[in-house]
């Protein structure tokens, strides 16, 4: 069959996995080795077994071990995405790096932008800085935000740093911070949240969260840092990590995050329009972890981006319009 134009076939091949690679998921080593294909042929071509690890059948989550023998089977590659992967569809995620050392990086991510491609996205923040940087030997994802949320988001750039970082989130040692904000005004002081979290998936395939006390064990700190009369800055500790826990755990207490489509308050979003509020009002804006190399504790920021620091502004001069 020939190929199609702009499009490239590649032939079975047999990829020996090294130290550094060990301990990555399959689904994440093929998406490095076939850029191009979309994640959900990846899934396609591991449910059907067409993937191979020292001749057998793996599932998408298999961790690969140093000197596994992975059979990547025939696929078409669409280079044409790559071209276009540092244009007009993402920023240059270059230009918000915010701290790189040998070992890591940590980006500002801007909202809107997702951390990987999956999901009818094409690609994210990994594929765009992969393509950015075609040299780089290794180059994965600590952890993951939300597509909407913006800020701080580590990238390890070696094998070695990624597992030490991994057991600081599994630890707890790592400390992420984030600026909301929520509907009404905040009652007292600081608040803690301790409520297990259940992933659902509805008709089409959307995910949701709901509490769930046979869920995953959840903890988030609130503190309060500006009231506005209808709406609440708070600084956020996430004490675990799981899928939008601000998100669900803020409208659990009944003060959803302000420009929250899936979990928030319809008419609080369409209050907060009038602001200029055009996204989720969430924001990572520091994280605090040991470097892998040095043992140095390393504090990064992100300021809040000015989009959210106007919607602020415009509040507070609402609430001082009131006063006079």
């Amino acid at each position: 069959m020939p190929v199609p134009a702009g499009k490239q076939p590649i032939k079975v091949r047999y990829v020996d996995v090294s130290a550094d690679e060990a301990g990555q998921r399959i689904d994440n080593f093929l998406a490095r080795h076939l850029k191009g294909v979309p994640r959900s042929v990846i899934y396609r071509v591991l449910r059907r077994g067409e993937v191979r690890v020292n001749s057998g059948r793996i599932r998408p989550h298999y961790k690969l071990k140093a000197g596994d023998s992975v059979r990547i089977p025939p696929l078409r590659v669409d280079p044409g995405p790559q071209t276009t992967i540092s244009g007009k569809r993402l920023p240059r995620i270059e230009d918000s790096i915010v701290f790189e050392n040998p070992r890591l990086l940590v980006i500002d991510k801007p909202s809107g932008v997702a951390v990987h491609g999956g999901s009818g996205i094409s690609h994210g923040v990994i594929e765009a800085l992969r393509a950015q940087r075609p040299g780089a030997h290794f180059l994965e994802l600590v952890h993951r935000l939300d597509r909407d949320t913006s800020g701080c988001l580590i990238i390890a750039k070696r094998r070695s740093a990624l597992r030490a970082l991994h057991e600081q989130l599994r630890l707890g040692s790592m400390q992420k911070r984030y600026l909301a904000l929520l509907s009404g005004a905040w009652p007292g002081g600081s608040r803690r949240v301790q409520a297990a979290l259940r992933k659902n998936r509805l008709q089409g395939g959307e995910r949701v969260v709901r509490i769930d006390a046979e869920g995953k064990q959840a903890e988030t700190l609130f503190h309060p840092v500006s009231g506005y009369g209808v709406a609440s800055l708070v600084d956020i500790e996430l004490k675990t990590g799981r899928t939008h826990q601000i998100r669900v755990h803020a409208a659990h207490i009944g003060q959803p995050l302000a420009g929250d489509e899936k979990y928030g308050d319809p008419e609080f979003n369409r209050r907060m329009k009038t602001f200029g509020l055009r996204r989720l009002f969430l924001h990572a804006h520091m994280i605090e972890f040991t470097d892998p190399g040095s043992d140095d504790v390393i504090n990064v920021s992100a300021p809040l981006p000015d989009q959210l620091k106007q919607v602020l502004d415009r509040l507070e001069a609402a609430v001082t319009e009131t006063h006079d």
